[in-house]
């Protein structure tokens, strides 16, 4: 007779794999989205004349700001919308496409072109006397490619505790690397290259298109368009 796994550890185990897969899935999204690296050395920039403790707190600040917003449009993104009468279908094909066209943006972008700053917006957040909530916060971190990402990996759940779980400790993980590399920012950008950049870039950008035609499939197959 062959001793077989009973119920519970068997539950255990697949919720232990929906936890790491979703875990998985939400780091590349969100690292995609975020953007940690361009973050970093775009926040040496605006913090070039400011000391080190100075820079440590604003850091700390935006993070703490761009975390609360996308815990906000993570967790309750997807009910507020299907209030508004938006279907689980229609948000995942539009947040699908969304994440798409900054997939190709961050793909095929020349040098210059990634940035999530309009040149105007570049220039006001030169001259603002706290960084950490425009342009930090927002849009750098907690853009509108990563809160379409949090709504639509969150609406990918089903409501599934575990795999939540999952895209919390995703996006929890990449806020955390932010946070690291903000704090050594001004290192950060006299190490790292441009072509190292934009090598990080393309291949985050790939693995964010993958994500993105899933997101569509998933969206027109729940709207019977699509087997």
């Amino acid at each position: 007779m062959y001793w077989q796994p009973s119920l519970p550890t068997a539950n255990k185990k697949v919720c232990n794999v929906d936890f790491i897969n979703f875990a998985l899935t939400s780091f590349t999204t969100f690292f995609a989205t975020i953007g940690p690296v361009e973050a970093a050395v775009l926040y040496a920039g605006f913090t070039s004349d400011l000391d080190s403790s100075e820079r440590r707190r604003l850091a700390v600040r935006a993070i703490v700001i761009a975390s609360l917003i996308l815990l906000v449009f993570t967790l309750f993104g997807q009910p507020l919308l299907s209030q508004l009468g938006v279907t689980l279908a229609a948000l995942k094909t539009a947040g699908g496409a969304i994440l798409g066209l900054i997939a190709i943006d961050m793909i095929f972008s020349g040098p210059g072109s990634s940035s999530k700053l309009t040149p105007k917006e570049g220039e006001e957040a030169l001259i603002k006397d706290d960084v950490a909530v425009f342009p930090m916060a927002t849009p750098l971190l907690a853009g509108p490619g990563a809160m379409s990402a949090g709504i639509v990996l969150a609406a990918r759940a089903h409501g599934d505790v575990v795999q939540i779980a999952g895209v919390l400790a995703g996006l929890g993980a990449v806020l955390v690397l932010t946070l690291g590399l903000l704090l050594v920012a001004p290192e950060l950008a006299r190490f790292i290259g441009v072509t190292a950049q934009r090598v990080l870039m393309r291949v985050f950008g790939l693995l964010l298109a993958a994500i993105a035609v899933q997101a569509l499939f998933d969206g027109l197959h729940d709207a019977g368009l699509a087997r």
